[in-house]
């Protein structure tokens, strides 16, 4: 028997908060976990879930997290609205990632979920060069 060792994170929490809290600041809930993961994605509610693989990176400062906020303007938004800090919360991200199948590991990105079933996926390289809006 042995035991797992959750992989540690790769960049400074104090400098990754900021970029944090732009999505917190909008409704989004953090993933820490894998079990956090399941509990939000494998839901079978007929709710639709969000959830935005967050980076570092400057497409994520410039893009991602600024566009997904202007999307959350519109009348029709998705139910629930979820987070997960690649490089961070190392764990939780694999497990965000066995869900989106089909696709490389990409971040940031976005995920449109319902039942537990992907609806739809933005990937990096249909963010970065883009404008928030």
């Amino acid at each position: 028997m042995f035991n797992i060792v959750s992989k540690p994170p790769m960049y400074d929490q104090q400098a990754v908060q900021p970029m944090r809290d732009e999505l917190i600041a909008v409704g989004f809930t953090e993933l820490l976990t894998p079990e956090d993961v399941d509990k939000a994605i494998n839901v079978k509610d007929d709710k639709t879930v969000l959830v935005m693989i967050n980076s570092v990176c400057g497409c994520a400062a410039g893009s991602a997290r600024p566009g997904v906020s202007l999307a959350l303007q519109n009348n029709i938004i998705p139910d629930k609205l979820y987070t997960g800090f690649a490089g961070q919360e190392r764990d939780a991200v694999d497990r965000i990632r066995q869900y989106i199948k089909g696709f490389p590991p990409s971040s940031p990105s976005v995920a449109l979920f319902k039942n537990g079933e992907l609806l739809y996926f933005m990937r990096r390289m249909d963010i970065e060069g883009f404008t928030a809006e």
